[in-house]
């Protein structure tokens, strides 16, 4: 917050104008994108790969990263964006080796 300064004890309130002109400065700071919630990944996990939940559960954390992002917990919203992302792999890596396992099996 700026400082304030404290008014001389002879001017009175009354005496100051009613009305206030407030400046706004706008800094050109860099905005970094918001962080990924990997919601549609997670949900086709869900829906065609869901080995042992996996896929149920990156959803649960995206879901969660998703409302972190609108909160603007941005830092929560990473860290359960990025739990997704790392479920989501693992059930994408076991079922390439089960579909892998599948056909050599069969073949």
């Amino acid at each position: 917050l700026p400082p304030y300064e404290m008014l001389p004890a002879e001017v009175k309130m009354d005496e100051l104008p009613r009305s206030t002109t407030v400046m706004v400065e706008e800094t050109q700071q860099q905005q970094s994108p918001p962080p990924r919630d990997h919601l549609v990944w997670s949900l086709f996990t869900t829906l065609y790969g869901n080995f042992c939940c996996l896929g149920l559960l990156a959803f649960v954390f995206s879901v969660k990263s998703r409302d972190r992002k609108v909160l603007g917990d941005y830092s929560g919203a990473l860290s359960y964006g990025s739990t997704a992302k790392y479920l989501n792999i693992t059930a994408l890596v076991i079922n390439i080796l089960i579909v892998i396992i599948v056909i050599v099996v069969v073949s």
